[in-house]
């Protein structure tokens, strides 16, 4: 089966390393034209040399809506068209017990991973997918699934994303699919407080004993947002290595 996304145009956020940056590379590899978007140009303009293919990177906080209207206006300008959104930026910085979150880190965790993600969603509709159809796909975890743990505003957030795709499917069909991937523990630097303690050959509490890498979300989003995933909408893809299945997530 030939997966491919000859002639798209995606756009990914946060898409200047780890888990986003992988999927903009899978994407370009496989014939699309990818615009990448961070806080930071200077990652962006790094990021950029490592993919083969035809990128463009435009610095955008993801939780601003003017500066997703602005990228979103941008790539449809340059590019004529845009097919593919992959809300992939967030934010943790609260680490420790949701009861003790001061309000300003809780508004800034749902700015940047839930508001931000509809803002960016509602400007593409807008802008070209309501008129054109195509495919989004939210990067969420599987931390949204199931309480517990020391990262319980970022889990809060993610089950409000899961929520959010599966509401918005029922709402953009048929010529807008959306979808989500659900992460287990992936080795990102996002993530480094959770695996760090590691060694390379650490065998981990699930299935398939491995942390994730960014590749393996990668290749799930390539297939979601192609052609092959056409009757796909609404779907939350875990790729945990089992972490769920075991209740060790």
């Amino acid at each position: 089966m030939d997966i491919n996304l000859n002639g798209k145009v995606a756009l990914v956020t946060g898409a200047s390393k780890g888990i986003g940056l992988a999927i903009a590379r899978t994407y370009a590899e496989n014939g699309a034209t990818v615009v990448l978007t961070a806080r930071k140009q200077e990652g962006l303009d790094e990021a950029v040399t490592t993919i083969k293919g035809e990128t463009h990177a435009i610095a955008a906080h993801a939780g601003d809506p003017d500066a997703a209207e602005a990228t979103i206006a941008e790539t449809i300008e340059r590019f004529g068209r845009l097919d593919v959104l992959v809300n992939n930026a967030a934010t943790n910085p609260h680490m420790g017990r949701l009861i003790d979150v001061d309000l300003p880190r809780w508004d800034k965790t749902f700015e940047v991973n839930l508001r931000g993600p509809l803002v960016w969603i509602q400007s593409a509709w807008r802008q070209w997918m309501q008129a054109n159809g195509g495919s989004v796909l939210n990067i969420t975890s599987i931390g949204g699934m199931s309480p517990g743990g020391a990262i319980g505003v970022y889990d809060t957030t993610k089950a409000g994303l899961i929520f959010l795709t599966r509401h918005l499917a029922t709402e953009l069909g048929p010529k807008v699919r959306v979808n989500a991937i659900s992460p287990g523990l992936v080795k990102t630097d996002f993530a480094r407080a959770l695996w760090q303690g590691a060694g390379e050959d650490a065998s981990f509490p699930w299935p398939l004993r491995r942390i994730g890498q960014p590749d393996d979300i990668a290749t799930a989003a390539l297939f979601l947002v192609s052609e092959q995933a056409s009757w796909i909408t609404g779907t939350v893809t875990v790729v945990d290595g089992g972490a769920v299945t075991s209740r060790a997530g």
